[in-house]
């Protein structure tokens, strides 16, 4: 069995996941949303706004460096 880290999360009526998501991460950016939804399967099917008492497993979550952009205009 593998070890996986992370941390639940039990919904109130009217979480929205990428708020969720956005709550818990700082941004829903790099696939933090996906990696959420690949945590919990069954979770999409529950429609974009969750009901109270859903437990969603929030899986820890590497950011990748970010990358260095030049600025073309002003």
């Amino acid at each position: 069995m593998t070890a996986v880290s992370g941390q639940y999360y039990l919904s109130k009526d009217g979480d929205v996941l990428d708020e969720l998501v956005f709550a818990h991460y700082g941004d829903t950016a790099a696939g933090k949303v996906e990696a959420v939804l690949s945590a919990n399967p069954g979770l999409a099917a529950l429609g974009a706004v969750l009901d109270a008492g859903v437990s969603v497993f929030l899986p820890d979550v590497t950011s990748e460096t970010p990358t260095e952009t030049d600025q073309l205009w002003g």
